[in-house]
């Protein structure tokens, strides 16, 4: 039977909190979550890609559960972002690895292939395509084509208003994330509506860890992410590799709401390596947990045709 086992690894500044599976040794495969999520979000992975032979590290990325929280929003940008998983490696002596990342951590795992091009074996995003760099900051796109409507990642640009929202009740928060209804409208409107059921692929005591976590840590840390998406475009403007070289997966559910917003018909621009998709029919966009077995499938399947081992 896989075990894991949680630890602090000192990375780039900051203490992750990561979940470990599989020998030192084998072949690294690093798991980057989204939000709101964990390194919990990959539960069904880590013994998965475990027994299967790698060396598996998830960390709650920082901001989140029992990693730091930095203050300065700055520190929550995709240079850093990107080099805690370089610390990552170096704490377990791995040149390079396999970097998985879902929601939020597609682009961090994308973005690791072009600032850290030599410590990345192969990439596998989940539920974001890899886009290549906007031609503009991005809050200025989203603002021209959505004008006065509502839309999440403009919401959580100013400090304050969208943490104290979330913050309020960290249980209805998540499970109307969860449900992919908190992301329709402002919370504060949400209030007074019925709280949805718990889709029928997370258990309560699956759910738990997430209340738990939001409660002590609250969100901030998290939507500081999002509060750099212009200063990330500033930052990526030359980047020590100009495109993805190495195999690139990119898994996602076809009912995922994301793909709504974030076209793949450009990934040709910034993947240059060999190139695989894989859509998986019916499935929303919290893609591991809700059909676990088919995507360790697609993932051991990719992994293992790199020959590492």
């Amino acid at each position: 039977m896989i075990t894991s086992t949680k630890r602090l690894v000192e990375t780039n500044g900051v203490q992750l909190q990561v979940t470990e599976a599989g020998d030192r040794g084998a072949p690294v495969v690093v798991l980057a979550h989204g939000f709101p999520e964990l390194a919990h979000s990959w539960r069904h992975q880590i013994p998965a890609l475990a027994a299967a032979g790698y060396h598996v590290l998830a960390p709650d990325q920082r901001g989140y559960a029992g990693s730091s929280r930095p203050q300065a929003i700055e520190d929550y940008d995709i240079v850093h972002l990107t080099g805690d998983l370089a610390g990552l490696l170096d704490d377990v002596g791995a040149e390079r690895a396999v970097v998985v990342g879902h929601d939020w951590g597609s682009p961090v795992v994308c973005n690791f292939a072009l600032l850290h091009p030599d410590r990345v074996a192969a990439v596998a995003a989940l539920s974001v395509p890899p886009v290549p760099r906007a031609a503009a900051p991005p809050t200025q796109i989203w603002r021209r084509k959505v004008g006065d409507n509502y839309f999440y990642m403009l919401y959580f640009q100013e400090p304050g208003p969208a943490d104290a929202a979330l913050g309020r009740d960290p249980r209805s928060s998540m499970r109307r994330m969860i449900a992919e209804e908190g992301f329709a409208a402002p919370p504060d409107t949400l209030v007074d509506k019925p709280l949805p059921p718990l889709p029928d692929w997370i258990t309560e005591d699956e759910f738990e860890p997430y209340v738990t976590a939001f409660t002590e840590s609250g969100f901030t840390g998290p939507l500081n992410w999002y509060r750099n998406f212009d200063r990330n475009w500033e930052l990526t403007a030359v980047t020590p590799a100009p495109a993805i070289t190495v195999p690139t997966l990119f898994l996602a559910g076809s009912a995922d709401p994301v793909l709504g917003f974030t076209p793949r018909d450009r990934v040709r621009d910034v993947v240059t390596g060999d190139y695989r998709e894989v859509m998986i029919d019916g499935a929303g966009h919290w893609l591991q947990q809700e059909r676990p077995d088919e995507v360790n499938a697609v993932l051991i399947e990719f992994i293992d045709g790199l020959g590492l081992k």
